[in-house]
This record gives C-alpha cells, sequence and structure tokens, in this order.
C-alpha cells in the first residue's frame, strides 16, 4: 500500500513537536517520509485537513487475562486481589476455562484498539502455555503484543535455593515463543532465581514489578534486609521496572543511573490505595518513562484515563505541572523505546501506527494546546481512525 497523508497536523518525530500543516508518506507498513509543508511527489493522497495526527498508544503493562475478573474483590487490597500465590485473581485464572479467557482477552484488545492502543506489553502468568493462551486470543488482529511470560514458581526470598530443575525447563520453553519475562516481584524470588531469570532471559526483554506499595517495600526490608529495588537491580538486571510508586529518591537515582526503564501504573496504584507514583520526580532524575494500565481486573484498559489522571493527580500530590508533551512521550515514544518497538513516534522508518483525531469535536474545539487537548480531553468519540501497520483498523467507534 502506497498513501501520502496531506494537510494534517501533527506530532512530529520523537519530541512530538507539533506541525501546524505537514504530510505523512507511507510505504507498505512504514513511514517513508513525514515532515511540515507540501508533499512533492506522486502518489494515493488523503487530504487530513481538519485532524491531528499523532503516533498510536502503547498500552506498557497490562495483565489482560484478567478481563473475565472485573471488579472482583473491589474494595479490597493488593494482596488480596492480585497477589500471584494467593489472591482471588490466582484462583479466578486456576478455575476459568480457556476459551472463556480467550474471548475476555479479545474483547479487552478491541476495546484497546478503540481507543488509540496500538501496542500493548503483557505481563502473562502460566508459562508457555499461558503465553500461546493469550497469542491465540488475539489472532488475526492488528495489535501488536509483547508477551512477557513467567514459570509457576515462587520461592522465600529469605532462602539460598536457585530455580529447581522444571522451573528452568518451563522458563526456556517460554522463551521459545514470548518476546521475555515479567517476573511478580522480588518478594517472590531469591536473589539467585532472579539472577537465574536474567542469565536464561539473555537478550530477551526482561522486567519485574517494584516498590509498588508501602507493604511490598516494607516486607523486603524485614525478610531480606534490603529493598526490593536494590536486589532487582543487582541481581535481575531488569530492562524496566514496573511502579516503583512507593520508592525512595535514592532507589529512583539508582534506576536512572543504571538506565533501566519505569512503568507507571497510576490508576492501578489508586484504587489498592498503594498511593501516586511521583512521575515528576522521575522525570526530573532523568528517568525513562512509560504508563501502562495494568490489571483489567482493576481499570479499564484505557490510555486517555490514565493519562488524565496521573495529569491532575501529580499535580495535586507534588506540586508540580507536569508538561502535557512529557505524558504523551511516556504514552508513545518511551514505551516504544523500553518495549524496543519500532512504533511510538512518526518519523522516516517507523511503523505507520497512527492516531487520526477530529480537532472540531465537541470536546476538543477550539484547540489551543494540542498536548493538553490529547491528555486530558481526547475521548474514544473524537477519535476518528486508527491506523496500524499501514492499514486502518476497522470499526473504531
Amino acid at each position: 500500500m502506497s498513501l501520502v497523508i496531506t494537510n494534517a497536523n501533527l506530532l512530529l518525530g520523537k519530541e512530538l513537536d507539533y506541525v501546524e500543516k505537514g504530510y505523512i508518506a507511507i510505504e507498505g507498513t512504514r513511514i517513508s517520509n513525514a515532515a511540515a509543508g507540501n508533499y512533492k511527489g506522486s502518489g494515493k493522497r488523503l487530504d487530513a485537513k481538519g485532524f491531528l495526527i499523532i503516533p498510536g498508544f502503547i498500552n506498557a503493562h497490562t495483565h489482560i487475562a484478567d478481563s473475565i475478573a472485573k471488579d472482583v474483590a473491589a474494595n479490597d487490597g493488593l494482596d488480596t486481589r492480585v497477589h500471584p500465590v494467593f489472591g482471588a485473581k490466582k484462583n479466578i485464572l486456576q478455575k476459568s476455562q480457556p476459551e472463556h479467557l480467550k474471548a475476555f482477552i479479545r474483547n479487552s484488545a478491541i476495546s484497546m484498539m478503540k481507543k488509540g492502543i496500538v501496542a500493548f506489553a503483557d505481563f502473562r502468568e502460566n508459562g508457555r502455555e499461558g503465553a500461546v493462551l493469550l497469542k491465540e486470543a488475539i489472532a488475526g488482529l492488528p495489535v501488536k503484543c509483547v508477551v512477557l511470560g513467567r514459570a509457576n514458581y515462587y520461592s522465600n526470598p529469605r532462602d539460598a535455593a536457585g530455580l529447581p530443575h522444571e522451573a528452568i525447563e518451563q522458563v526456556q520453553q517460554l522463551l521459545e515463543m514470548a518476546d521475555g519475562l515479567g517476573i511478580s516481584g522480588a518478594n517472590e524470588n531469591t536473589d539467585m532465581t532472579l539472577l537465574q531469570y536474567r542469565q536464561l532471559a539473555r537478550k530477551k526483554l526482561v522486567a519485574i514489578h517494584a516498590a509498588e506499595s508501602k507493604e511490598t517495600t516494607e516486607f523486603s526490608k524485614v525478610h531480606t534486609g534490603r529493598s526490593e529495588v536494590d536486589r532487582v537491580i543487582e541481581y535481575l538486571k531488569p530492562d524496566f521496572v514496573v511502579h516503583m510508586t512507593n520508592a525512595t529518591e535514592d532507589e529512583i537515582s539508582l534506576v536512572s543511573k543504571r538506565r533501566t526503564g519505569v512503568v507507571v501504573c497510576p490508576r492501578a496504584n489508586g484504587v489498592l490505595g498503594a498511593g501516586i507514583p511521583r512521575v515528576a520526580l522521575l522525570l526530573r532524575q532523568g528517568c525513562l518513562v512509560a504508563i501502562g494500565t495494568d490489571n483489567v481486573m482493576l481499570n479499564s484498559p484505557d490510555i486517555l484515563r490514565e493519562l488524565d489522571y496521573i495529569w491532575k493527580a501529580s499535580r495535586a500530590t507534588e506540586d508540580e505541572m507536569i508538561e502535557p508533551r512529557e505524558l504523551l512521550k511516556m504514552a508513545t515514544v518511551n514505551a516504544a523505546e523500553i518495549l524496543r518497538l519500532n512504533s511510538g513516534c512518526i518519523e522516516s522508518g517507523r511503523a505507520a501506527d497512527l492516531i487520526f483525531i477530529d480537532k472540531k469535536h465537541a470536546d476538543l474545539y477550539p484547540m489551543h494546546d494540542p498536548y493538553a487537548a490529547v491528555v486530558h480531553r481526547l475521548s474514544q468519540s473524537s477519535i476518528r481512525a486508527i491506523m496500524i501497520d499501514g492499514r486502518f483498523v476497522e470499526a473504531v467507534n
């Protein structure tokens, strides 16, 4: 497919620079050229006057299989709802039929696309079987998925033992078809198992939850004498950590120095009473920050709500207004870098993953600040089209 989109407002390049009038030339699945001004070449054209075109959103952290358990135990806390060993989520997933799980996973993936999400990274339980189930559930959908699986093995962090042979085999089989590992947390692993996971993954992605709540951070200090963040940085050496909601400034500095990505999930932290991630501090310390919606059991997988929530909650809790452009980078450019995706911005060579926004929509018009408008006014109804890999996604609204 060859197509040139003309006369559009754009958020261009890695800095999401606003262009009043520009074009995007697409060859096949990728952007061949994008710039301000008029397109001088030939080819099929699409006049996008009246539209703001931005990169497709990337949801950098989900647990999509628990779509089947929406709002179960809604008044309970973190461990009661989602602890990997004894939480309600584990029991529900174990008792659910695979075909039921697939149906709800697929529904959530479609819901994400309708809200402008072109890719998501999922922490998938149950080894290779769980990763296969996820891939089968979204088969045929254009949305991209980074599958980060995990073995069905948990241990006491005070022990010295490593992974048993069966768990090592399970991880090896998983990594034959997954994009990497999504580890539950340091508190369910010994130092040796964390080290082994890094070795087994080799050059594939490795991620882990860290400093999600005051309870998890205190548990780590009481039972191991060290913080979760210290342990995972030393032994697991993850490509990114999820949450960091209750991390200290020293821990944030450590993560920044190691160039470890951070994915925040503000609404999930809020609904569980875990706090508000200090995004302004993370950015000020030089962390590469992305954003995710976390468990569908807890939240709708809606990046638009996530952006709106953290923009305002950060102002209230950190007394600092984050530039809305920086928040948009978290949902696009930064997420693509952390997840190693050829997406996330409008520039030559990138996948043609785009959102077409109706500037004349009642919720947006008149649009004086495109960054602020997207962060806290954009809705599913003002998204007129989604493009993934150069093809329009059908039935967006």
